[in-house]
């Protein structure tokens, strides 16, 4: 059960680094989903897959059972999902509002919202009777 979730988990990171690395914001997002999905089931494949047993305390008993699941990894899960679910919604709103806003979701296409190259405005020089002065202070 181990391999076929760690060639999954590879193939996840693998297509998420080729999408972020695209200039297209949508395949970037599609990217950040993807590398979530990896994380989770990461942290989740570290709650012991495979085991039949529920992480639920029997009544009377101290502890969980040792075949049982850990619980921790499920609930970071968990909420990692919802908190995923609300970036990727808000980071999809942010695209739709550049599509509107640029007419493009393409990141070379979006140069007006950079600021305009201003020439480098120089520090005035000192005057050139007060460099002896220095010198000699010196």
């Amino acid at each position: 059960m181990e391999t076929p979730l760690a060639l999954t988990i590879g193939v996840l990171v693998a297509a998420a680094a080729y999408l972020l690395l695209a200039r297209d914001l949508p395949r970037v997002l599609l990217g950040f989903v993807l590398l979530g999905n990896a994380a989770n089931l990461t942290i989740f494949a570290a709650g012991r897959i495979g085991t039949m047993t529920p992480p639920l305390v029997e009544y009377g008993a101290l502890a969980l059972t040792a075949d049982a699941a850990n619980p921790l990894p499920q609930a970071l899960v968990l909420t990692a999902i919802v908190i995923g679910f609300g970036l990727a919604a808000f980071a999809l709103v942010l695209v739709m509002r550049a599509h509107a806003e640029f007419g493009s979701v393409h990141a070379e296409d979006m140069d007006a919202a950079e600021a305009p190259d201003e020439p480098a405005t120089q520090a005035p020089s000192p005057p050139e009777d007060s460099i002896p002065a220095r010198r000699e202070a010196a």
